[in-house]
């Protein structure tokens, strides 16, 4: 079940048993919520199929996304290294699994494979990386700036074309952008009119090179 997770790669067939005997397994249907923000909670979450979706949101029900995690990855990492409360929500996008690693058993790991502890730093080393350009784009870039940054960290080569496999409705991009939703509509279909993306109902083709502005 863990082999596919990057951070258990190089755990030992033995680890990987130990890891599955004493993580719980969750099935939940599509908009579950898994983490409220200001939870207290002291666990690991890895997806095994599905998707979810990590966003902030206030009183209003405004929300920004944070980051959507798919199989094999994984969240709620900072739980296991600090006592405050959850600093995100976390909800499912799809029908999805989920096995819950406690911190005592994720310690247990950690002590006996410090390569694991070296794959947690990577991983939360890129998250803040990956933090600061978001918040570089909110604070620099306008929003079809920040709309076109989104479909290019997005877009995966196939077939010597960049997809968007994600589907992606126009308001999931006015999440992660910090928009509202016409606005995005309204660069979308100016894309679309240039020829510069393909909309199907399940993805987003980039045709051309992106203009640098709109």
């Amino acid at each position: 079940m863990f082999q596919n997770v990057s951070l258990f790669s190089k755990l030992s067939e033995q680890e990987h048993k130990d890891l599955e005997t004493n993580a719980i397994i969750h099935s939940y249907p599509k908009n579950s919520m898994i983490i409220h923000e200001g939870d207290n909670s002291e666990a690991l979450f890895v997806v095994i199929s599905g998707r979810v979706k990590a966003f902030l949101s206030d009183e209003k029900g405004k929300e920004i996304v944070l980051n959507t995690h798919g199989p094999g990855e994984y969240f709620g990492e900072l739980a296991l290294f600090d006592d405050s409360p959850r600093s995100a929500s976390v909800i499912t996008l799809e029908k999805s699994k989920l096995a819950m690693i406690s911190k005592t058993e994720f310690k247990a790991c950690l002590r006996s494979n410090p390569e694991v502890a070296m794959q947690v730093i990577r991983g939360l080393v890129m998250r803040l990386k990956n933090a600061t350009e978001n918040v570089r784009s909110l604070a620099l870039l306008d929003v079809y700036g920040r709309v076109a940054r989104v479909l290019l960290q997005l877009a995966q080569e196939e077939g010597g074309k960049q997809v968007i496999r994600e589907k992606l409705t126009h308001q999931d991009i006015a999440d992660r952008v910090g928009s509202s939703r016409e606005m995005v509509s309204r660069i979308l279909k100016d894309l679309k009119a240039g020829g510069y993306i393909q909309l199907d109902k399940s993805r987003i083709t980039l045709k051309e090179k992106l203009p640098h502005a709109w």
